[in-house]
């Protein structure tokens, strides 16, 4: 476990994460985390639910009508 500590930047407070985890997380500056509520704490991840769900309706309407969008891409 790696204590982490707060910093002000600006009007807000940062979190500064070691070069370490960043290489291990493959993130870089400019991408976005998600922070979740986990029974033991919290979780920082990539995964984001909400686009989790809009994906899984894709796949369903691309599933569904496979043989509409293979003429349209001719």
């Amino acid at each position: 476990m790696t204590a982490l500590k707060l910093t002000k930047i600006g009007n807000s407070i940062g979190l500064v994460l070691p070069k370490e985890a960043l290489g291990q997380m493959n993130a870089a500056v400019g991408d976005i985390v998600h922070l979740t509520k986990t029974p033991g704490g919290f979780r920082l991840t990539f995964y984001d639910p909400a686009f989790e769900e809009q994906m899984k309706a894709v796949r369903k309407v691309m599933r569904e009508n496979r043989n509409v969008l293979r003429e349209l891409a001719k």
